[in-house]
């Protein structure tokens, strides 16, 4: 993505201000777009048909797409300049023609609904809190972006909605600040990250679904990253400068950590420090850490039980949790019994596992014991979810309705009757890190 220059974003979203008659201030802004196309716009709504292409002097628009591939019942993204921040999305879906199912992600392809079905003539409402923000800190000083990240749109300077399911059907979309709201900071590796394209999926991306209009998540997480590779790389300098009190810091490392050596390397001593370091600069701001141990990797031996590949890790992680008196979510133990139930052979449908030719351009098997299915992403996000809930951390209040039972891995969700609608983006390069 090419960030517009600052005239040009304050120019768009002037204008966008002026065309949907929100009140003077950062704060007041509100967008609100019309994407019914047989009749005058609402009142104090933007019109959206197919020729409004996203550009940066517009501010808003179809984004990836040309005129032609604009379909009322056919996946599409919609983007619009904001500046950093958290932003309340209230989508009414409905046609008055047909029947619909909708499915909504953001940014880089986080979920937020899950097909909702409308009958005909049908509306239904929902809100989320999408979290934007780009890769400036401030003045000169940006985050380290690795190279083959720079393209994903956690990291643009746009809000970016992805419209999908198998009859999507979006009549309204409005758009507004919610600073207010507290935020769970993930930071964390390639079992944590946010990811573009199928099929691979984590659990950062999937637990956005599981809260209500009043919880933002911000995923800070990338693949291949430690502890300290986390830090020096500055997202956590970034994280912070948009941390208020009341915030979480979500902290699942050791995968990378462990294959680090030499002098002052090793999970008693630089883990340690660095592990640290995030309980120290969230206290500071106001927030609350949480310590999450790693995630299994699917290895088991002659028995049908699962291996513990990460060494001393897991173990120092709960040791410090225990003693700085931080919450602890134990996804070592989870996703053990998580596997251990589905078995030898259903466990890899948990993880990137696929014949070839699967998706486009995978002349080979994909077998990956270590990232995640979209169904081993949703199963891990629950055990997320269910280690909130065994803390009594406060945003436990704002779990939606239809999530609010609790949740064991020793009765995961049948695969299947599970749904996932795939985006249109593919990649099948293994991510970074093991």
């Amino acid at each position: 993505m090419k960030t517009q220059n600052k005239g040009t974003r304050i120019f768009a979203i002037a204008m966008i201000l002026a065309a949907c008659g929100a009140g003077e201030g950062l704060n007041a802004q509100t967008y609100k777009f019309d994407f019914i196309g047989d009749k005058p716009s609402k009142e104090g709504y933007v019109k959206v048909d197919s020729q409004t292409r996203y550009t940066d002097e517009k501010g808003y628009g179809y984004d990836f797409v040309t005129p032609e591939t604009v379909k009322a019942d056919t996946p599409y993204f919609f983007s619009i300049a904001v500046p950093d921040g958290n932003y309340k999305v209230t989508v009414t879906m409905g046609d008055k023609k047909r029947a619909g199912e909708t499915t909504l992600r953001g940014e880089s392809r986080r979920l937020f609904v899950e097909n909702i079905k409308t009958q005909k003539g049908e509306r239904k409402v929902r809100s989320f809190i999408v979290n934007k923000r780009d890769s400036i800190i401030s003045g000169k000083e940006k985050v380290a972006v690795k190279s083959n990240e720079r393209q994903k749109l956690n990291w643009d300077n746009r809000l970016t909605l992805e419209v999908n399911g198998d009859s999507p059907a979006v009549r309204y979309i409005e758009i507004e600040r919610a600073d207010s709201v507290p935020t769970l900071f993930l930071c964390g590796n390639s079992t944590v990250v946010d990811n573009d394209c199928e099929p691979y999926t984590s659990w950062g991306q999937m637990i956005p679904a599981f809260f209500d209009e009043n919880v933002a998540i911000a995923n800070y997480a990338e693949s291949g990253l430690a502890a300290d590779t986390f830090i020096g790389q500055r997202r956590l300098k970034k994280a912070l400068t948009q941390m208020k009190p009341g915030d979480y810091v979500f902290v699942e490392f050791a995968h990378n950590d462990q294959k680090q050596k030499g002098p002052g390397k090793g999970a008693n001593y630089s883990f340690a420090y660095y592990m640290k370091q995030f309980i120290d600069e969230a206290r500071a701001k106001g927030a609350t850490p949480v310590f999450l141990t790693p995630t299994r990797r699917r290895f088991f031996d002659e028995s049908g039980t699962i291996t513990d590949t990460h060494l001393d890790y897991p173990e120092v992680v709960r040791e410090i949790a225990w003693r700085e008196n931080v919450p602890l979510i134990d996804l070592q133990q989870m996703t053990k019994v998580l596997c251990e139930t589905l078995g030898v052979e259903d466990s890899k449908k948990l993880f990137v596992h696929y014949p070839a030719n699967t998706y486009k351009n995978q002349p080979k098997a994909l077998k990956d014991n270590t990232h995640f299915s979209t169904y081993g992403a949703y199963e891990v996000a629950k055990c997320v979810l269910e280690g909130i809930r065994c803390n009594g951390l406060p945003v436990v209040k704002h779990i939606r309705p239809e999530y609010s039972e609790g949740f064991s891995p020793a009765a995961p969700d049948d695969f299947a009757s599970y749904k996932w609608v795939l985006s249109p983006f593919e990649v099948v390069d293994k991510p970074d890190g093991n």
